[in-house]
């Protein structure tokens, strides 16, 4: 299938769902009183997704190849959040393992589209 638009990648796909989990999570009352945590979470997961998006109009394979690198960094700062949200006790060990997951094959999507953008 050749790719014609951002949504055509399985790895904005997923990093949509990233968001729509996030989103979910930091409405929840301890956590949507954290202004900093919430809002550094919510640009992170937002940002995996609109970098591959950017990324993808933005010209040579190499650039976009820098536009996934800066998703798969968002990506890790998303996990690394979770754990704070999850220390706090904001969020259950299960929507801990589930976002964590979730962001994990972000992740692993990113990745192996900058593998094969490094091949063409």
């Amino acid at each position: 299938m050749k790719i014609k638009s951002f949504e055509d990648i399985e790895a904005w796909k997923e990093a949509r769902k990233l968001t729509i989990i996030i989103y979910k999570l930091t409405d929840k009352t301890y956590f949507s009183r954290d202004f900093g945590l919430r809002d550094q979470i919510q640009r992170a997961s937002v940002s995996s997704m609109s970098n591959i998006a950017e990324g993808f109009d933005g010209g040579s394979p190499n650039q976009f190849i820098q536009f996934l690198v800066y998703s798969r960094r968002s990506v890790s700062e998303v996990q690394s959040l979770l754990y704070v949200a999850h220390d706090k006790q904001y969020i259950t060990k299960k929507e801990f393992d589930d976002g964590y997951q979730q962001a994990k094959l972000v992740g692993k999507l990113v990745n192996g589209f900058i593998t094969y953008l490094k091949t063409c």
